[in-house]
């Protein structure tokens, strides 16, 4: 099958090569002329047979443009699917002008990082089944191999609804583990933290995928001491707590691992400021000056 890929970074260009290694022809077109198998968009379109599909993979302050432009060059009867990280209440909107060029959308929560290219992607994916049926050479490409990796979820949005959701859980997962390895690495009687953590891979209720990307980084930095201990977030975490507010969904431990990632952003905390100061104030507390 032949498929138009716009992005070829390291999520769209590992997929890319999956796509051609299950005998799939893959256009992709890239800013970075180095990879890309086109010069424009137009001409990457202008290469693919109607009716065309393209996905496209790129960060998402740069989708909607880049969507918006696909569909001045795509014709009635193709397909455009997001797999970026787009946020779920963007994509009726966007399938709804798309459709009224004749054009279909999907939208596609997409995992596995840079080991999908090996491993496989967890897709979920969103819109009508007429759509989902004909990509479906493209997803069971991508997938690993097995019953599992793949869910067509509901209509539009629901894939970057569950996307979303996904990633809120795996920020929970990720604070878990990085709970349990502070507190052993201040225990008096644990000797070797990161062995403790290669003895959970097999055998334990708690062993992850996330699990074993632990232990591979502590092999390679056993105290993490090369890592500041800085946390970014892409969105999701956030997006995922205020569906929870929304829908009046308690979300404890998520909520918990977001603001986590936001404490880790401040080198002096303006709120535990506050706090040493009114604990000197009603109880006259020692407090730590600068």
């Amino acid at each position: 099958m032949q498929l138009g890929l716009v992005g070829l970074g390291r999520m769209g260009g590992n997929m890319r090569e999956r796509l051609r290694a299950a005998g799939h022809e893959v256009v992709g077109f890239d800013r970075n002329p180095e990879v890309s198998d086109a010069a424009s968009l137009a001409e990457m379109v202008d290469k693919l047979a109607a009716p065309r599909a393209v996905w496209v993979m790129v960060p998402v302050a740069f989708t909607e443009s880049t969507v918006n432009e696909l569909a001045e060059v795509l014709s009635p009867g193709d397909i455009v699917i997001d797999g970026g990280n787009s946020r779920y209440n963007d994509d009726l909107p966007r399938a709804e002008r798309l459709n009224e060029r004749g054009i279909g959308y999907l939208d596609v929560g997409v995992s596995g990082g840079i080991w999908g290219r090996t491993e496989g992607y967890a897709l979920m994916v969103g819109g009508a089944q007429e759509h989902v049926e004909r990509l479906m050479p493209i997803f069971d490409a991508l997938k690993p191999a097995g019953e599992f990796g793949f869910v067509h979820a509901g209509p539009v949005g629901a894939g970057h609804y569950s996307k979303m959701v996904h990633n809120g859980i795996e920020y929970g997962l990720m604070h878990a583990y990085a709970e349990g390895y502070e507190l052993m690495t201040k225990s008096e009687l644990v000797t070797n933290v990161p062995g403790v953590f290669k003895s959970w891979r097999d055998g334990s209720v708690v062993r992850s995928w996330l699990l074993d990307l632990l232990d591979r980084a502590l092999d390679e930095d056993p105290e993490l001491a090369k890592l500041r201990g800085y946390a970014d977030d892409t969105g999701e975490g956030r997006w995922t707590v205020e569906e929870a507010i929304r829908l009046a969904v308690p979300m404890n431990v998520i909520a918990a691992s977001l603001f986590a990632r936001f404490a880790s952003r401040q080198d002096d905390s303006p709120a535990i400021k506050a706090v040493a100061a009114l604990r000197n104030q009603f109880g006259g507390h020692p407090t730590h000056k600068n």
